[in-house]
């Protein structure tokens, strides 16, 4: 057997720690979906015009100075530096009356989207999981709750409960708005109940709830808050469409779809009136779908480089 020669082999150094340096640092799956969702121009503006509008909710009703519900001045009133908005026919501020609109709409599209989101997610999981016979059923159900028209909902709410206020809105919509999310999180979970990580936890002993709750719902977060934001324009819209039809939110009370409403009879003589409810329903319903298609794009896992 040849013998190598000592003088081809070197001693390194101990000293040398560049074997164990990190060329790139650690990038996790949320912090990359950020700086994807950066990129994204057009979601990120959108975004600020959604902080924008949610701030103006808040604090708009405050900078006028002006009560949405009295009257200020004169009625039908253009736009003018004592009133940014104008008036309304009644002779109230217009601007007072579009932010606290605003707030009344945007807490319905967050309260119903989260409501929706919480019962969808646990049943489309506790459906998918279980499977067999209780899926079947659990699906059929959501089918028939498809068939039912949320306005004949709305409608049989207020006879039954004999009340016109936001919660009875919000508990008509919100009856057959988690359905979709159900179904969305329930093929997600089809897919996932057979990974791994859910044989080790059941092989464990870990209870059917924990599973669904602590293993297999986080693992569809993805899913699950690109339909919170396309579903918080969808509950707006609703709310904006009822109280145009005269069931939504009722007077005094102010909302961009009652504003709207109610400025359609004088439209052609203070076009105004109707302008800046409809601006706001556009922006806030443009916004939060853009947001959606940003969420949606970073959040993709095949799209992560």
């Amino acid at each position: 057997m040849e013998r190598i020669e000592q003088s081809k082999f070197r001693r390194i150094s101990n000293k040398d720690k560049s074997s164990e340096f990190i060329a790139r640092p650690v990038v996790t799956y949320w912090s990359d979906a950020w700086r994807r969702f950066k990129m994204n121009k057009v979601s990120m503006a959108a975004l600020v015009i959604m902080v924008l509008l949610i701030v103006m909710v808040i604090i708009g009703p405050m900078i006028s100075g002006y009560s949405y519900r009295e009257i200020v001045g004169p009625p039908n009133v253009s736009p003018s530096g004592k009133y940014w908005f104008g008036t309304d026919e009644l002779g109230r501020d217009v601007f007072t009356r579009i932010w606290r609109g605003g707030r009344i709409s945007i807490i319905i599209g967050l309260l119903g989207a989260v409501i929706g989101t919480v019962i969808g997610s646990i049943y489309g999981a506790i459906s998918a999981y279980l499977g067999g016979r209780v899926d079947t059923i659990m699906m059929r159900i959501i089918e028939i709750l498809y068939s039912i028209p949320y306005l004949l909902l709305v409608i049989v709410l207020r006879l039954a409960l004999n009340s016109n206020g936001i919660g009875t809105l919000i508990l008509a919509m919100s009856i057959t708005g988690w359905c979709g999310l159900a179904r969305l999180v329930r093929g997600q979970i089809l897919s996932l109940k057979q990974q791994d990580f859910v044989m080790a936890a059941e092989v464990l002993g870990v209870s059917q709830k924990d599973i669904i709750i602590k293993h297999l719902i986080p693992n569809t977060l993805n899913v699950i808050l690109v339909s919170i934001s396309f579903d918080i324009p969808g509950y707006i819209f609703s709310e904006a469409f009822l109280s145009y039809l005269g069931l939504g939110v009722q007077p005094p009370e102010a909302s961009w779809g009652l504003m709207a409403s109610t400025a359609q009879q004088n439209f052609q003589f203070y076009p105004y009136q109707l302008f800046f409810p409809a601006l706001m329903i556009g922006l806030t319903m443009l916004s939060f779908t853009l947001l959606g298609d940003g969420l949606r794009d970073a959040l993709d896992p095949n799209l992560r480089k």
